[in-house]
């Protein structure tokens, strides 16, 4: 009985004493799920690409609206990835901590999560800006979610060439609340990104590539060898660069954007060149890849600093 007693009492009390702690630790489990630091890269994209569509600041309510839908849409993906690859997720090294393998959160109680979080952001941008940038919402949740966690992930090497395309509407959401319609401009700065991400993804998957291994998960940097991986890379830097000078001629960018998109693009090249050299002598390390990594986030960073800030400065190079 005295044992009985004990072990009953000591969740009890400890429950008591730790409760606000214990609801801070579920709280930050639920925000874990909706992967944070994936969000924040991409909000980088939507403000700036809303000032550029407006030629200035739109109104704070749109903004206000756009930002938390499309960071709950994100929000939303994120933890339906979350569910869905529960399984892979505990035999990652780089995931094993994430709430559902620790338990933190439940299957169902993430499942729940998931569809309220996504019902949110589409009403909050039908609502609050328009129902296309809803419905684009929508699209971006059902493309991360079904083409690629579903579909791709897990059956070709190509998963974050095409699945990675959901990262991409955030530009397209944020011009149509702007606009209430999807223009050159954002169609550019879409495949800018969608260039931009096996270049960002592929160095960080040759970095866990062990992990990807051990899952299963044909992720092109754990299933191919490291020139294989850098040729890519260059490619898609390449072809990310051109892409984003097309905004020049056919999206009215001025001087800021364009200058900077030449010299942070020569900087971001010179960098998968150095991944590609050290490569091909079979002299490539964890560091070295996970440099291109960093720095390809550098890189959209700026880009899109300074697609916020083209509009207040001089006018557009081609007339």
């Amino acid at each position: 009985m005295t044992a009985t007693v004990s072990t009953t009492d000591t969740p009890l009390n400890a429950s008591r004493t730790r409760g606000g702690s214990g609801l801070g630790r579920k709280a930050k489990a639920y925000l874990a799920l909706t992967k944070p630091r994936v969000i924040e890269l991409l909000l980088v994209s939507t403000l700036p690409t809303m000032i550029y569509a407006e030629r200035g600041f739109p109104s704070l309510g749109l903004i206000l609206a756009t930002l938390v839908g499309g960071a709950f849409a994100a929000g939303s993906a994120g933890a339906f990835n979350c569910y869905i690859d529960r399984d892979i997720d505990k035999l990652m090294h780089r995931t094993e901590k994430r709430p559902l393998v620790t338990g933190e959160v439940t299957p169902r109680e993430a499942l729940i999560f998931s569809w309220l979080l996504g019902a949110a952001a589409i009403a909050i941008l039908w609502f609050g800006a328009n129902p296309l940038a809803a419905w684009l919402g929508a699209g971006a949740i059902f493309f991360y979610v079904v083409i690629y966690t579903i579909i791709l992930k897990r059956r070709t090497a190509q998963n974050i060439v095409w699945g990675g395309a959901a990262g991409c509407f955030p530009v397209l959401i944020a011009w149509a609340a702007v606009t209430n319609s999807v223009d050159w401009p954002a169609v550019i700065l879409f495949m800018v990104i969608f260039l931009w991400t096996p270049p960002h993804y592929w160095p960080l998957s040759m970095r866990y590539g062990e992990d990807y291994r051990n899952a299963n998960v044909p992720m092109l940097g754990a299933i191919a060898g490291a020139r294989v991986v850098s040729v890519q890379v260059v490619l898609y830097a390449w072809a990310m660069v051109a892409c984003s000078l097309l905004l020049v001629p056919a999206g009215g960018a001025g001087w800021v954007y364009t200058a900077t998109a030449v010299l942070a693009g020569a900087w971001f090249l010179y960098e998968s060149h150095a991944l590609y050299n050290r490569a091909q002598g079979g002299d490539v390390s964890d560091k070295g890849a996970m440099k291109v990594f960093h720095g390809s986030i550098s890189y959209l960073t700026l880009l899109f600093i300074a697609l916020a800030l083209d509009p207040f400065i001089g006018s557009a190079v081609v007339g």
